[in-house]
């Protein structure tokens, strides 16, 4: 047989053998995904920053609660990416029309739409988001097979959390509170949340009612001393409109809320909402780190590439 017709016939065979796949177990059953999946979008933000952490750049990706349509400090590294519309209403025209070959979601925003995006490509899906982010990088990594990377990431960036808790010192026995302010919506944010997960990577106490299975709880104003801690930090819609800046004026000035110990001993940090709660992802956790110890002024040494 003469080399081109060789060349033709190992082409031929191989466009008759099925692409390799793997069975993964995930929150809405059992599907077979690609060994090496291309094309792939990813229907959450904390996904998104996984994926891009990894080295994995996707397709199309849910837009971010902030930005236009990515949060700044993932833009330059999502220029070919194609936004999907929000977590909570993906276009499922526009995913169709990528032709991914995985698609990766979370149960808790599109568990409805699991069976249409079945029929666009193979699709699996985490439980949930928030206080689950950790879990979910690992298992983003399994998915995209890259898992012993992300074992590898996740253990570094415990690493970075206890070295940043022994720097800090006596002061990592601070209870810290942790608290969001918008207009309608004061939510108190409990250690199974984004930023209570990094600050138990960091070692930081919390006060007792903010031990909780619940992420957050929803009060108003005569519930604020339920926010003491020995220190608080805040978060606000980070582009101050004058709603929220109104809003914010009246908690902060609340006489239940001047009473608080930490309002009295000046340990009321305001802090940006992006990192420490829209992100939800591992660039978003060391963005918290880093704000960290700028509060408490310590020193780590830069970063492994």
């Amino acid at each position: 047989m003469t080399n081109r017709l060789l060349t033709t016939a190992l082409l031929a065979l191989a466009l008759t053998i099925p692409a390799q796949a793997r069975e993964i177990t995930h929150a809405m059953g059992v599907t077979d995904v690609p060994d090496a999946p291309v094309r792939i979008a990813i229907l959450t933000n904390e996904g998104t920053e996984a994926l891009l952490h990894l080295g994995v750049v996707p397709v199309g990706a849910a837009q971010s609660w902030e930005g236009d349509p990515f949060y700044p400090h993932l833009a330059d590294k999502l220029v070919d990416t194609v936004s999907l519309g929000t977590e909570t209403a993906i276009n499922l025209e526009v995913l169709a029309s990528l032709e991914p070959d995985l698609i990766i979601g979370t149960m808790v925003r599109q568990e409805n739409i699991y069976e249409q995006l079945s029929a666009i490509a193979p699709t699996v899906m985490s439980t949930t988001i928030g206080s689950a982010w950790l879990d979910n990088y690992q298992f983003y990594g399994d998915v995209v097979g890259r898992g012993d990377e992300a074992r590898a990431n996740v253990a570094a960036l415990q690493a970075r959390g206890a070295e940043l808790g022994a720097a800090i010192g006596d002061a990592i026995n601070e209870k810290i509170s942790l608290v969001r302010f918008a207009p309608g919506r004061t939510r108190i944010y409990s250690d199974h949340s984004f930023p209570g997960v990094v600050l138990d990577l960091v070692g930081f106490q919390r006060p007792a009612l903010q031990r909780s299975a619940e992420t957050f709880v929803q009060i108003g104003k005569e519930r604020i001393p339920e926010m003491g801690g020995d220190r608080i930090f805040y978060f606000a819609p980070d582009d101050d409109n004058a709603e929220s800046l109104a809003n914010l004026e009246e908690w902060l000035n609340d006489p239940l809320f001047l009473q608080l110990e930490a309002s009295k001993a000046g340990k009321v940090a305001r802090v940006g909402e992006l990192a420490w709660n829209l992100g939800g992802g591992i660039y978003s956790a060391y963005m918290m780190l880093d704000d960290l110890a700028e509060i408490y002024g310590v020193t780590l040494p830069p970063q492994a590439d």
